[in-house]
């Protein structure tokens, strides 16, 4: 079935092409469309343009629908272009021509819109949960191993000393900018397409504002031509704040890949969570970690993929958009999967104590020597020529113990206020998400 479909039929070699992956990538925003369609068939009963014992019957068919796909039995039939086709499809053949009314005063264009917006929506949420998880293990983690040393590299030589506490904490931080740009985001797409049509409104009295409410948006996207000019500015947003997160971990596994190195060795998995070598009996490999890593890199390449796509294309619909399912849907799946991986691992991390007893890493403490000189009066270009001349002679001994008290230091992590500041945001997240949820709920809970 095709919306679009009059006398003439479509070669086949032109359909095929032309519907590409649509039936298999629309499953996953099913749920979406028919809620769209509820909200829809409400305004369109207030604004006077359908009957209310016809969006009775629309409502209940609808629901049943949206059962169907909670429960997964739902499918876009063979021959059927999409969601919505198959979805006006199903309620045609249950209603007649009650089922036909369902497109009044829409487009395709303003349906997918919205179908994207709510799949975004709440696929944000989930990964919102995710990040939060991974913040509160790393945070943990800090506290826990906060005395425990490490040394810290630039140019992956050793440089200045570090502890597991501020390595830990470190990634908890990023992740608490990650929650900010995902929340930033969260706020420009949460706005109403729907009644923008193809891109230039409709002519008939439709009431924008009560989709905007039943749905459980912040607004709409007022202007109809920005409205459809949102399509691919909305992957890219998320997009930008997915390839964010995405950095935070790649980032974290190539460090774990290197600690578990044995020329560092400062962390350590249980044999179960590594992998082997078909010739090296030795080998414990840090597969997760790396395919983290990999899968992560290639998530950070999603923005310039659907810029790629919509770079050079003027305002108003175009067909170039339906390309951008196939690299922006499954960014969810593969984020949310190295999450909770990275979750699962991190709980499981074994961490050395010790290391810098280790005589290798006595030149790490040249920036403290160096600043006990400074403390005496000594300027410190001085300072710094007197220790250097100490290392280049091997008579450099390290200072015993290390003060650093100020704020985000080793002695000083700033955790609370690290906590306090994410917390600050996952509230504020969590609010809206009780909003879009409290809107799902109130289109299922009833029929009418």
């Amino acid at each position: 079935m095709k919306l679009w479909q009059k006398k003439i039929p479509v070669n086949k070699q032109v359909e095929r092409f032309t519907i590409g992956k649509d039936r298999e990538l629309d499953l996953l925003m099913a749920e979406q469309d028919v809620l769209g369609s509820m909200a829809h068939t409400k305004m369109l009963v207030r604004a006077g343009l359908l009957k209310k014992s016809a969006q009775q019957k629309l409502q209940a068919e609808l629901l049943a629908i949206y059962k169907k796909i909670k429960n997964g039995g739902f499918k876009i039939e063979r021959g059927t272009e999409d969601i919505h086709s198959q979805v006006e499809f199903l309620l045609t053949k249950k209603l007649g021509d009650i089922g036909k009314q369902i497109h009044t005063a829409r487009s395709r264009n303003d349906q997918v819109l919205l179908d994207v917006v709510l799949f975004s929506r709440d696929e944000l949420q989930k990964i919102a949960v995710g990040i939060n998880e991974l913040f509160d293990l790393l945070m943990e983690l800090s506290e826990r191993h906060k005395k425990k040393l490490l040394p810290g590299y630039t140019h992956l030589q050793v440089a200045m000393p570090s502890s597991f506490g501020l390595w830990f904490g470190a990634y908890a931080e990023s992740l608490k900018d990650d929650m900010q740009l995902l929340y930033s985001v969260y706020g420009i797409i949460n706005r109403n397409p729907l009644g923008s049509a193809a891109g230039y409104g409709s002519s008939l009295p439709i009431q924008r504002k009560i989709t905007t409410q039943l749905l459980g948006f912040e607004g709409m996207n007022y202007n109809s031509v920005y409205a459809q000019m949102t399509r691919g500015r909305t992957e890219k947003l998320v997009s930008i704040a997915t390839a964010s997160v995405a950095s935070t971990l790649t980032k974290m596994a190539m460090d774990i890949c290197l600690f578990m190195n044995q020329n560092f060795g400062f962390v350590s998995f249980p044999e179960n969570l590594t992998t082997g070598s078909s010739i090296m009996p030795h080998k414990k490999n840090p597969d997760v970690f790396e395919l983290i890593r990999g899968k992560c890199n290639r998530l950070q390449a999603v923005p310039q993929q659907i810029a790629s796509v919509i770079g050079n294309l003027p305002s108003g619909y175009h067909r170039e958009f339906q390309l951008l399912k196939e690299i922006y849907f499954p960014m969810f799946g593969e984020l949310k999967d190295c999450l909770t991986t990275m979750s699962f691992m991190i709980r499981q991390i074994q961490v050395r104590d010790n290391i810098l007893k280790d005589d290798k890493y006595r030149n790490l403490f040249s920036v403290d020597a160096v600043n006990e000189l400074v403390k005496k009066g000594i300027p410190f270009r001085d300072a710094y020529k007197r220790i250097g001349e100490e290392i280049a002679s091997g008579r450099f001994y390290p200072p015993e113990g290390i003060t650093y008290t100020h704020e985000g230091s080793i002695g000083n992590l700033c955790s609370k206020e690290i906590k306090s500041e994410m917390k600050t945001i996952v509230n504020k997240f969590k609010a809206k998400f009780r909003k879009t949820e409290l809107a799902k709920s109130r289109l299922v809970g009833r029929s009418s």
